[in-house]
């Protein structure tokens, strides 16, 4: 699926984590449990000032592991629930996020993600996306992962995460990071979804149990053999998400020779060493996942058919590349990066490629 942002309304002058949360509100978030971190912490406080005014519950949650036990609550409670965090808080979230999978619980989380190992610093990374997209916390799950490239698309893709998180029952992961985060752009709020199916009442929530049999949430399966039906049945879910819930941009990839693929910030780089490199009749495209699970490989394959090499661009040592390769394991591909919150620059990316290029 091509993705395109359908928005309404005014346009406004927003952060991106301002406008997460504005449209996480817009979509019928009703509680929000948080605990502050860089470079997210607009995004906690956006929700601690306006929750009130949307009749929703925001709790500032002694820590991470509290925050994402409380929206495993309120979401067994039939809330549209929320967290947000950066990757060091991510990380103590991982359990949490494993029992909203295996229960079968829909939630949002967004990481706006810094650098790493360890505290690391609050300056943008990409390398937390091999915690994302291969489920970060124990068993055998996976959730789904959108990544923005802009400020709009940012406050899109969480609106699109609550429908999906709905529709799929599983929690959802928005990965954006500190440069969508922080950075101010033009943005329509109150976003249209481009979701299309419809989705089903909560029929499996935790309202009371008058005049209807009790529901009963759980992850938890001691019987021989129960686990293993359960875990079926999440695969199968799974199968279903990576078949419907593939997502991707292009930019001038019609007849391209080259491709470059890039995701989140470091795309909108890319798109100006595409347009840097065609000064010098370097014939490339650019291919930019949107969806990071499930990963966009039918696309990326019908696009790559008739490319000779393939530049993969990430703010890490070498991830997403992983899943380009998988994609395309007879293709030449060839990674240029930059970690620990370096940023590849439009010349560093421009003389990478020409020195590779025949």
């Amino acid at each position: 699926m091509l993705c395109n942002i359908m928005v309404n309304k005014s346009k406004v002058l927003i952060s991106g984590n301002d406008a997460m949360a504005q449209a996480a509100l817009d979509a019928g978030c009703r509680f929000y449990a948080g605990y502050p971190i860089t470079p997210q912490n607009e995004l906690i406080g956006y929700m601690a000032k306006n929750m009130r005014r949307h009749k929703g519950v925001f709790v500032q949650a002694e820590s991470e592991i509290a925050a994402i036990n409380m929206v495993f609550g309120a979401s067994a409670a039939g809330f549209r629930a929320m967290t947000s965090s950066s990757s060091p808080g991510v990380s103590l979230k991982q359990e949490g996020i494993s029992y909203l999978a295996g229960a079968e619980l829909p939630a949002v989380v967004i990481n706006v993600a810094r650098g790493g190992p360890g505290l690391g610093n609050i300056a943008s990374a990409q390398s937390d996306y091999f915690q994302s997209t291969r489920g970060g916390g124990h068993g055998d799950y996976f959730t789904p992962v959108l990544a923005p490239a802009s400020v709009a698309e940012a406050a899109q893709l969480v609106t699109l995460g609550f429908d999906i998180a709905d529709y799929y029952r599983t929690p959802v992961l928005i990965l954006a990071d500190a440069i969508i985060g922080q950075m101010m752009e033009p943005a329509y709020l109150f976003c249209k979804s481009v979701f299309k199916k419809k989705l089903p009442k909560k029929t499996w929530a935790l309202t009371g149990a008058k005049k209807r049999k009790s529901n009963i949430i759980k992850s938890f399966f001691l019987k021989e053999g129960d686990l293993e039906i359960h875990n079926e049945k999440l695969r199968t879910k799974w199968e279903t998400i990576k078949k419907n819930e593939q997502r991707f941009s292009t930019y001038k990839t019609k007849g391209a020779d080259y491709l470059i693929v890039a995701y989140g910030s470091q795309a909108r780089i890319c798109s100006e060493a595409v347009d840097a490199l065609r000064a010098h009749n370097i014939n490339i495209g650019l291919f930019r996942p949107v969806s990071l699970y499930p990963y966009p490989e039918r696309g990326l394959k019908k696009i790559a058919e008739s490319v000779r090499m393939i530049f993969v661009v990430e703010q890490s040592l070498g991830q997403m590349v992983e899943d380009v390769r998988l994609s395309l394991p007879y293709k030449n591909i060839y990674f240029f990066g930059k970690t620990g919150g370096g940023i590849p620059q439009v010349e560093e990316i421009v003389r990478f490629i020409t020195k590779t290029c025949p």
